[in-house]
């Protein structure tokens, strides 16, 4: 049984990420993970602001949401990043507490397999891999860690369309019972 940390990081009210999220956790506990969610909704996370004091302390500098997030990443064996896609890219809210998470890079950090679903208006199969390209960069910091896989869920956009969608939400459910 492994520790997972799914950050589910869209913005909004009964988002379509959230829905198939839901379906991902239902999956991953049916293996026998122990999941915990993290949603950005109503979080405060600044902006790094480059200045590294966290290669030498551990600690960021900057005071909000982002710390005790960044406690639980490090701490969880299996990272689920849930977001929408915008523009062809993983949301900014997404972007920027990958970011915040420097402190972790030279720590004694517990993930190994990092997953990403993504959720997206378009249906082109290359519409992910933008987002997918940002979250590879970022696992490729982390030497013990792989990105392990994603599942891209396409042409749904209005808010509300994922509980009509049973073939991604039994999609979402298969890779939720798949975490490694």
């Amino acid at each position: 049984m492994s520790k997972v940390l799914v950050i589910t990081t869209s913005l909004r009210v009964r988002s379509n990420s959230d829905r198939l999220t839901e379906e991902l956790i239902r999956g991953a506990k049916d293996a026998g993970h122990d999941v915990e969610t993290i949603s950005l909704k109503g979080k405060e996370i600044r902006f790094c602001i480059g200045c590294l004091a966290c290669q030498k302390t551990l600690k960021c500098v900057l005071k909000d949401d982002a710390v005790e997030i960044a406690e639980k990443v490090k701490n969880a064996d299996v990272l689920v990043f849930v977001t929408p896609i915008y523009y062809y890219e993983m949301s900014g809210q997404m972007k920027t507490l990958l970011d915040r998470l420097n402190p972790l890079y030279p720590s004694d950090y517990k993930f190994r397999k990092v997953y990403m679903l993504s959720v997206a208006a378009e249906d082109e199969s290359s519409t992910p891999e933008k987002a997918v390209n940002g979250l590879q960069g970022w696992v490729d910091c982390f030497e013990k860690a792989e990105l392990a896989g994603s599942l891209f869920c396409g042409g749904i956009s209005d808010t509300g369309e994922a509980d009509g969608k049973k073939e991604e939400q039994n999609e979402a459910y298969w890779f939720g019972k798949s975490l490694a």
